[in-house]
């Protein structure tokens, strides 16, 4: 009877601690709702004017930006920096700063005294460090006074900011080291806050409590690249469901964070056995073996606008908002956009409106363009049937992926060849021309193959 009793008295203080233990798991955040701030990375290397074009444009529709300013690689085990260089006058001109010697920078120019963009932040990128962590020794101190260099460099150019961001994949086990870092990094840029970005399989972790307490923020990063098993495996670049949990478990931590949506895509090269090779996410593609197999994965905008709207909705107290990897730029192909992004940090809907233009270049002499006017890409097999009146078809041919065929004596039919056809948002696309023995009035409609 005494052990029977001993037994039902362990169990339930078992039972006790199961219960307080999933409490202090589980338990629900602080809830808030209401529209959400987005940001923007701007992480090209090179400002060419395509860069600056696209901040100019957009980036006003962002609450701030965060701007690459310098990468870290090793060699050697040897830190190898590489600075970029930003447009400050594009970035002065777009938040209102006035950048004259004499200006006083972060002050809006002009009538309006509001501010149209808030903060520009600086971006540091770390690249994966595998040597112990020695907050004074040589590689530290470079990393601390490139730090220091970068926004000394900022406000040379008249420029304030508001957030130096570290972007660093820091091993799990190496976090408490990395918080010497960060401090060591905060006393030198001081008053200027520090963010660090965060993976979320750091936030079980009591060395990122520690860090993430003396950071004061961070960004959570949600999205990352699972190598697929082959080149037909199933690939997603960001799990909506892994990226809610992720955000309940932050918030439950309760120190303020961004949570980081991606807006690219990537190329991923496997070789003819299907074994991986590598991946291109930004520049120039690298030059894949003959026979490679290519495969581009990229982030679902509808997928990402769900998130978006449901942490309008409710979402941790803790969680200020999202910022986008990256802002659309024209010549960047692996991202989204600017149609696509643009309607989502308005909240409208997501959709396909595609529309089909006849253009009459000279007399008799008619070129067909297809027009993407909607907000998502079409990757759709199409056929556009073309109709005209009161004239001959004389000559006509299709280009790109289209082919051209008849369709009675007044009509004619283009049609995508054996792939469908990519049709990036906002874009637009020949399919070909006509030439009549006259002027005519041309119709045209598109179906869906």
């Amino acid at each position: 009877m005494k052990s029977r009793a001993t037994l039902s008295c362990a169990l339930a203080i078992a039972a006790a601690v199961a219960v307080v233990v999933w409490l202090f798991l589980f338990r629900a955040a602080p809830r808030v709702s209401g529209p959400l701030r987005h940001e923007v990375y701007v992480w090209q290397r090179a400002w060419t004017q395509p860069v600056r074009n696209a901040v100019l444009q957009h980036a006003t529709n962002f609450s701030a930006l965060v701007v690459l300013k310098a990468e870290v690689s090793w060699e050697n085990k040897k830190p190898q920096a590489t600075r970029v260089s930003p447009d400050y006058a594009a970035l002065a001109g777009m938040v209102g700063q006035d950048n004259s010697p004499g200006g006083k920078a972060g002050l809006p120019v002009g009538p309006d005294p509001r501010p149209r963009v808030p903060t520009v932040g600086l971006a540091l990128r770390i690249g994966p460090f595998a040597v112990p962590f020695i907050t004074n020794d040589a590689t530290a101190l470079l990393l601390i006074e490139l730090a220091a260099s970068l926004v000394a460099e900022a406000r040379t150019n008249h420029f304030e900011l508001g957030e130096l961001q570290i972007d660093f994949d820091c091993a799990e086990s190496k976090l408490d080291g990395y918080r010497a870092w960060v401090t060591a990094i905060q006393r030198r840029v001081a008053p200027l806050p520090v963010t660090i970005t965060a993976l979320p399989s750091w936030l079980d972790a009591r060395a990122f409590k520690r860090l993430a307490a003396i950071a004061t923020n961070y960004v959570l990063q949600v999205h990352s690249l699972a190598r697929p098993a082959g080149p037909h495996g199933s690939f997603t670049l960001c799990d909506p469901r892994a990226a809610r949990w992720a955000v309940e478990r932050a918030g439950r931590i309760g120190v303020p964070f961004r949570v980081a949506l991606p807006t690219y895509g990537y190329v991923m090269a496997f070789d003819r056995s299907g074994h991986f090779l590598g991946l291109s996410a930004e520049g120039p593609r690298p030059n894949w073996p003959a026979g490679a197999q290519l495969r581009e994965v990229g982030s679902d905008p509808l997928a990402m606008a769900a998130l978006v709207q449901g942490w309008t909705t409710r979402r941790p107290k803790a969680m200020r908002g999202v910022i986008w990897y990256r802002l659309p730029v024209t010549t960047d192909s692996l991202n989204w956009r600017w149609p696509t992004l643009g309607a989502i940090v308005a909240s409208h809907p997501l959709g396909e409106k595609l529309r089909c233009v006849p253009h009459r270049v000279e007399s008799g002499l008619v070129e067909i363009d297809l027009v993407n006017e909607g907000e998502l890409d079409t990757t759709s097999r199409l056929a556009v049937e073309v109709r005209w009146t009161n004239a001959r078809l004389v000559a006509g041919d299709a280009v790109g992926g289209f082919d051209l065929a008849d369709s009675g004596v007044s009509g004619v039919r283009f049609e995508t060849k054996s792939n469908s056809i990519r049709l990036r948002a906002g874009d637009s696309a020949r399919l070909g021309w006509l030439r009549f023995d006259r002027d005519c009035d041309v119709q045209c409609e598109i179906k869906k193959s």
